[in-house]
């Protein structure tokens, strides 16, 4: 196996748990929390939100350092996914097939992502497009209802062992599991 080929293959817990407890320990190291949901108010407060609420008025130039983070997660992403990844289906059950089939998603697995819900054309048809600005405004709130997201609170707050944060992440864990098990299944169907 060559090089190029060993790197897309999916890295194990071995190498990237290490990696994000490096990672952790730095943040904790130079006192940063982190958290990628804080980034929105960054942003509202650069563009000036801060003349119109006070939630907005505070010293975001202390943030920029997330900002950057955020932008190389995306950056690492984009490259991860246009070079690193090895483009072959997504290995998942033959039962996992029939259910997804049976909801009206063509083609599970084929993709990453199923062109049928995660495209354009998707998203221009109202049902999808309600429910993409439905689940914006159930995450923006539930984010900031709970202080923080699923990566400030699972990974950040539970380094820090917070108890609000463990509440919080086994919170997230239940909605997860009733949103795919009991609603999504009937949004799909409708």
């Amino acid at each position: 196996m060559d090089l190029v080929e060993w790197i897309r293959q999916p890295w194990a817990w071995y190498v990237a748990g290490p990696m994000i407890s490096l990672v952790m320990f730095l943040l904790l190291y130079f006192g940063k929390e982190f958290g990628v949901s804080g980034n929105l108010r960054t942003l509202c407060s650069i563009a000036g939100a801060g003349k119109v609420n006070d939630f907005f008025r505070f010293d975001w130039k202390g943030q920029l350092w997330n900002l950057t983070f955020v932008l190389g997660g995306l950056i690492g992403g984009f490259i991860a996914k246009e070079y690193l990844s090895d483009s072959s289906v997504v290995g998942i059950s033959d039962a996992t097939v029939a259910q997804l089939k049976s909801m009206g998603i063509e083609n599970p697995g084929s993709s990453y992502l199923p062109e049928s819900i995660f495209s354009w054309e998707a998203l221009a048809t109202p049902k999808y497009a309600l429910m993409l600005v439905v689940g914006g405004v159930l995450v923006g709130f539930g984010t900031r209802y709970a202080g923080g997201c699923t990566s400030g609170h699972a990974i950040s707050g539970l380094s820090n062992m917070q108890i609000p944060s463990l509440i919080a992440v086994i919170g997230f864990f239940i909605g997860g599991l009733i949103m795919t098990h009991l609603i999504l299944p009937h949004l799909l169907t409708l």
